[in-house]
């Protein structure tokens, strides 16, 4: 399920998906480095799971952007709970790399016969954000699918 909700002038990209798997195998999906790179198509540097940590992720520079989004680590629950600042962009640029100060929520819940997974990445304001707001809406979608999979490959 994808939903975008509305929130007091910023929106957020909800992605609520159950799947087959432990928690703790999900988790491990979620913060191993090597894991992350492979399903958000973009190498963490510097992630470790723990509060205060900074890392960052290289994506394609746009305008007065140099495609680094910076990250640092808020929240951690061991097979529950990451959630990490993400922001990026340039206050000169419009559309793609356009100033982004938001946070990504991974919360897992165990069920039976498997765990349900629930992103949320909360703070984007539009206009400004409305590109970003559209490409990761349709991209974490398939982030948590792919998600899935490499849970699957570790059973």
């Amino acid at each position: 399920m994808n939903d975008a909700a509305t929130m007091a002038g910023s929106r957020e990209i909800v992605v609520d998906e159950v799947f087959p798997h432990a928690p703790a195998v999900v988790w491990k999906t979620l913060t191993l480095p090597g894991m992350m790179g492979r399903w958000l198509k973009m190498q963490p540097i510097g992630f470790q799971p723990a509060v205060g940590t900074r890392f960052t992720y290289q994506t394609s520079p746009a305008g007065a952007w140099d495609g680094v989004i910076h990250c640092e680590v808020l929240e951690v629950t061991p097979h529950e709970r990451l959630s990490y600042a993400w922001k990026g962009g340039h206050d000169g640029n419009v559309g793609y790399g356009s100033r982004l100060d938001t946070i990504v929520t991974f919360v897992l819940s165990a069920v039976e016969n498997g765990t349900r997974l629930r992103l949320v990445h909360s703070g984007f304001v539009l206009p400004r954000n409305e590109s970003a707001f559209k490409n990761m809406s349709e991209g974490w979608t398939k982030v948590v699918r792919t998600i899935d999979a490499i849970s699957a490959e570790q059973a």
